[in-house]
């Protein structure tokens, strides 16, 4: 068994277990780590996301995406501390967490998760909760009520995120079954990228799609959020080592390696079939790497990486093309294909490129009790299938909900036209 999946083992079970007199010592150089991973990964959604975001709608509707990003910020933040945190990390059962830990009950300046300090690594975890359901924000841009955004990002994490983090994370039964997720692409990636789907076929599409031409209104926005992503995602990655070792350095070569053979992938593919690549081509074909790598970012090497960023530029581009234009389904800024696909495609590949028999692509083992390639990726697909199974579910049952709730989830036509930004906020992204 791995060292990372020793020393995470151990940390979750010092977790779960009320009460319990923490007998590490606090370690400076990995409480420092944490705090700098904490800081990049609140980084990639505001500003990073927000601007990725923004960039892509049309121009009446920028400043709802930074509105709808920034709200989610808080929203979640809070509901991590009153209950999300303990649903994901509380003992509980294997399915669920329980209320022990609510409102950060029993979090001292002293106690400690591991050697860093349990406060660190609650809201280490509680940017993770930020991000998530800010993904989702790509598949319904310019056409939802904000009240209805509001609302269903609340209850989605509450319903969704939590209990699918404690599967993972927290004691729950896929982690006891050895499933790989270093840093989220079932947890983060999947959850999001299968809730955009959902979101995007009951809510219907954007007024004139597919006919109708939706280019980005500032691409010079997006690619500078695309830069921060990538840059945060060293600490989405490597600070799911909860460490400042070499695990958290293999994690970030790794993450670079997949974002760099991604980007590179889909920009051949864009320059051989239209002829040119494309600047937007560039920046999804390198979230599609990062999104990829995710799941397998503490368990393999960088040579699997760079499989890894090849096969998520190749298959993304291709999900993103079929969504689009041959289902025609309006998931505006391409969050399952690329963020769906992504998580689940790194969540199964692990499995393979996990193993140390590959030679110069080998990675670090198997979970301990698994011992080959074929039961590692039975058990990545129980999570993933799981995972799809619960997330589509549920998301569909909250979007009917909130329907009822707000009187129904998106904005009338007139209003669309207007744009968002000011139907929404009476304000607009640019005075010109």
């Amino acid at each position: 068994m791995s060292a990372r999946r020793m020393n995470y083992g151990l940390l979750l079970s010092l977790l779960v277990v009320p009460g319990i007199a923490f007998a590490e010592e606090l370690n400076a150089a990995n409480t420092a780590w944490i705090l700098t991973s904490t800081a990049l990964v609140l980084f990639m959604t505001i500003p990073g996301l927000s601007m990725f975001y923004a960039g892509l709608v049309r121009s009446r509707n920028v400043l709802s995406v930074f509105m709808q990003c920034f709200t989610i910020t808080c929203v979640a933040s809070i509901l991590w501390f009153i209950v999300g945190y303990s649903l994901a990390f509380g003992e509980g059962n294997a399915w669920i967490g329980d209320f022990s830990k609510m409102m950060f009950s029993g979090i001292s300046r002293e106690s400690l998760a591991g050697d860093i300090p349990e406060s660190l690594f609650a809201m280490f975890q509680m940017t993770f909760a930020v991000i998530t359901p800010a993904l989702v924000v790509g598949a319904f841009a310019e056409r939802m009520k904000f009240s209805a955004m509001l609302l269903f990002s609340a209850i989605w994490l509450i319903i969704v995120y939590a209990p699918v983090t404690h599967w993972v994370w927290g004691g729950g039964w896929l982690g006891s079954m050895g499933v790989y997720d270093f840093a989220g692409g079932i947890v983060v990636h999947i959850t999001a990228g299968v809730a955009a789907l959902v979101a995007a076929l009951v809510i219907g599409p954007r007024k004139g799609f597919p006919t109708t031409p939706m280019p980005p209104h500032n691409l010079s926005m997006t690619i500078a959020g695309a830069g921060m992503l990538w840059v945060g995602w060293f600490g989405f990655n490597g600070g799911s080592a909860l460490a400042a070792n070499g695990d958290a350095a293999m994690a970030i070569i790794v993450t670079h390696m997949s974002a760099s053979m991604g980007a590179f992938t889909w920009m051949i593919i864009e320059w051989k079939k239209f002829g040119k690549p494309s600047a937007l081509g560039a920046v999804t074909g390198m979230v599609a790497g990062l999104g990829t790598i995710t799941p397998a970012s503490g368990f393999v090497g960088p040579g699997g990486a760079l499989i890894i960023g090849l096969l998520a530029g190749l298959v993304c581009f291709s999900a993103t093309q079929y969504i689009k234009r041959g289902l025609k389904i309006d998931d505006s800024l391409d969050v399952f294909p690329v963020h769906g696909v992504g998580g689940i495609l790194g969540s199964l590949v692990v499995a393979v490129f996990a193993s140390t028999q590959l030679g110069v692509l080998s990675g670090y083992g198997f979970a301990d009790g698994l011992s080959t390639i074929a039961e590692q990726f039975t058990v990545q697909l129980t999570g993933v299938l799981s995972t799809i199974a619960f997330t589509a579910v549920a998301t569909y049952v909250i979007l009917k909900l909130v329907s009822v709730l707000t009187n129904g989830l998106r904005v009338d036509e007139e209003e669309e036209q207007q744009g968002l930004d000011v139907v929404s906020h009476e304000e607009t992204g640019y005075n010109l």
